[in-house]
Parts: structure tokens; C-alpha cells; sequence
């Protein structure tokens, strides 16, 4: 069983098990594996998730491959001149153990590499994702303000990013509607301001709105060209709810677009032995929305068993899938995945999980000829060690 958390001197009470990714709330009765140690006056948490997994896709675009997704994630939090101090960090091996090209994925969005145009894989995260500040005051008996910034951050935009979601723990592979959801957890150049009590919060950001470059190793060049805003409500323990807009500046270069906007919403429902997140993410282009919608869940069964699932429509332009002048400039797509996971071994509070998932995909009929069916399949086996 995840160990209780301990909770930092900061304002308002709040729980640790509420940090999400960058400054999102998750629910505060849902797991928080992680290490944490007290350091004099600094409490560490220290939370990583390592998959060794075997990705094969099916079809006439399929493609296979053996390698890790992988995480460390570093905060540390600090009492300090009436409020709280939080340093946080997050690092990956992916640039190397999943390659610069990523790893196998059906419909995922195409990225350029090396002046060519990589198809149905998803990339690797940076090397650092994240290495921000965090300061927190009270100024009432249950309003604090706060501002988070950095060279690397998330800004105020999206869910909770998928990797830092229980409802997605044993499951290696990134929503196919990452673009449209929770891409921007990794913005080179983030400032935001918050207000927020026990329950509501109120959050505006300036961030940079290009998506990183094929370098997955550097820092790109900083800047707060986009904004964003968002408002999260934690009605009771159990749930997290938050809405967003965002502003995206345009952009030259290889992923060079128009401006645009992005709207969504997400509820989270958290419980030790279940987690379920409902996003829906639209971007605003020429006026009309182009959606997303996921639903998932992790059903911890017992000590050692757990079932797991995704179920996803995304709206896919022919750009995406490099299919322009092949197809409708606009295809709508689903996706479901079922998964089951083992605990396999335990060590001190080390938990080693074998895990087997499947997902079928749900295509138009014009995408068959390039994909070879109207639903073309995949599988991925994974070995994960991650806090218990």
C-alpha cells in the first residue's frame, strides 16, 4: 500500500497528494507513490516510473519496437518568509532508450526529423521536462496566492499531464489526443499566477507557445509569446475538476501554424484503488473546434492485480498523418485500449509490475488503404518499477 504522504508547512493545509504536473490539482484521496524523506527543514519527494516495454503495431504502417518510457521527478518544498518554497525538477532517458524518433504509435500526430517527416510514432520527452519554482503566501485564513515559473514548466493549460494521472500509471503509451490535451506540459519559458483556498483555484499564465524542437536534449530558446488561463475546483477528496483557454501565438519554423486557441475540461476521480480521468480538448482553428475526448481508468483489484483501460476520439487533420491531398482534410478516429497488470515483486518500497495491454483503432474508410484496415491493431508488453 502507498504509505501516507507527509504534508509541507504551506498555506492553506494542503494535501501533497494534490501536486499533479506543473501546478494541477489532483484529488486528495488518490495514491501518491513516491519516496519522501525530511531533509532539516526540506521535505523531498522523490517519484520516478521506469518501463521496459515491447510496442508492436499492426498494419500496412505498423512498426515494433523494444525500449523504456521513463521519468524521475524531484520537488522539494521549504518553509519561507510566511509561505512555502517548492523546487521542482523532472528528468528522462527517453532521448536515448526510446531513440530521437519515439516509439511506435498508430495516428499519432507526425513530427519532423532531420528534414523529414516522422509518421505514427510518439516522440520522446526532453531530457529536463521540467525544472521551475514555486512560491506559495497565505494572505487570508483560507486564500493564498502563488507564483511558479521557469526555463521548463507546464503552464496553466490542460489536465493533469497523462504520465503524473493514476487513472494512467501501468500504461507506457501517450494518449493519441496529446496534442490537443496535455502537449504543453513541456513549454520552454513559463510564468503563472495563482489565487487560490481550500477548494477553488484561479491560475493565468504566460508561456512559450512552440512546440519543442528535435533536439530532445537542450533547451530551446526561452520566450512568453501565449497565455493561458485556468480555474480548478477540488469539490470533496475524491475529485478534481478544471476548465482552461489558452492563446497560442504563431509560429515559423518546422512546426510553423496560424495562431490559435485551445479550450478543454477534465474531471478526475480518485480513490486508492481506483482512478478515472475524463479530458475533452478542442483547438480553435479558423473558427471551429476540433475535439478530443478521453476517458480512463485503473482498477487496482487487489495487492498485486489491476485492470486498465483508455477509450479515446480525437479529430485528426490529414497534415497530422502526413496524408495531405490523399484524404479529407479532416477524419475523426477512436481508439480503445484494455490492459491487465501483475505485481511481480516487491522491495522495500520498490513495486515491479508485469503488464499486457491491447488497442484497436476505429478509422474511416479512406484511411484503410493506407493503414490496411479499418481497425488496425496493437499490443504492448511492460516490466515497470516505479515507488510503491
Amino acid at each position: 500500500m502507498t504509505p501516507p504522504a507527509p504534508t509541507p508547512a504551506r498555506p492553506v493545509d494542503l494535501s501533497m497528494r494534490r501536486m499533479g504536473s506543473g501546478t494541477a490539482w489532483l484529488p486528495d484521496s488518490g495514491p501518491l507513490p513516491g519516496h519522501h524523506v525530511m531533509l532539516g527543514d526540506w521535505m523531498v519527494m522523490v517519484h520516478y516510473s521506469l518501463f521496459l516495454q515491447y510496442i508492436r503495431e499492426y498494419g500496412t504502417r505498423g512498426a515494433y519496437q523494444v525500449g523504456s518510457v521513463n521519468w524521475v521527478m524531484l520537488a522539494a518544498a521549504h518553509p519561507l518568509a510566511g509561505g512555502a518554497l517548492r523546487l521542482r525538477a523532472m528528468a528522462s532517458a527517453e532521448p536515448w532508450t526510446v531513440g530521437a524518433r519515439g516509439y511506435p504509435e498508430l495516428l499519432q500526430v507526425a513530427e519532423p526529423y532531420q528534414g523529414d517527416i516522422v509518421t505514427d510514432h510518439q516522440h520522446p520527452h526532453e531530457l529536463l521536462s521540467e525544472t521551475a519554482v514555486q512560491y506559495d503566501r497565505a494572505v487570508g485564513s483560507d486564500l493564498a496566492l502563488s507564483i511558479y515559473g521557469g526555463p521548463v514548466g507546464e503552464p496553466a493549460l490542460g489536465p493533469v499531464a497523462y504520465m503524473h494521472r493514476p487513472s494512467a500509471e501501468y500504461d507506457p503509451v501517450a494518449p493519441l489526443g496529446h496534442h490537443l490535451q496535455d502537449v504543453t506540459h513541456t513549454s520552454f519559458g513559463v510564468v503563472t499566477l495563482g489565487a487560490f483556498t481550500r477548494a477553488v483555484k484561479l491560475e493565468g499564465s504566460a508561456f512559450n507557445g512552440a512546440h519543442p524542437d528535435e533536439n530532445r536534449t537542450d533547451f530551446d530558446p526561452l520566450r512568453l509569446d501565449s497565455y493561458s488561463g485556468r480555474l480548478t475546483v477540488n469539490p470533496g477528496p475524491e475529485w478534481s475538476v478544471a476548465g482552461w483557454f489558452g492563446h497560442f501565438a504563431p509560429q515559423s519554423g518546422a512546426h510553423a501554424h496560424e495562431a490559435f486557441d485551445r479550450v478543454g475540461l477534465s474531471v478526475i476521480h480518485g480513490r486508492r484503488d481506483w482512478s478515472s480521468t475524463l479530458v475533452w480538448g478542442a483547438n480553435i482553428e479558423n473558427g471551429q473546434l476540433r475535439n478530443s475526448v478521453l476517458v480512463e481508468s485503473t482498477r487496482q483489484l487487489d495487492r498485486v492485480n489491476a485492470i486498465f483501460g483508455r477509450a479515446e476520439y480525437v479529430r485528426r487533420t490529414a497534415e497530422e498523418l502526413a496524408l495531405v491531398g490523399s484524404v479529407s482534410p479532416l477524419l475523426d478516429i477512436g481508439a480503445l485500449t484494455l490492459g491487465y497488470a501483475r505485481g511481480i515483486g516487491r522491495y522495500r518500497s520498490v513495486l515491479v509490475t508485469a503488464a499486457a495491454q491491447g488497442a484497436v483503432r476505429f478509422l474511416p474508410e479512406e484511411l484503410s488503404l493506407f493503414y490496411g484496415s479499418r481497425n488496425p491493431l496493437g499490443v504492448a508488453i511492460s516490466l515497470n518499477i516505479r515507488p510503491d
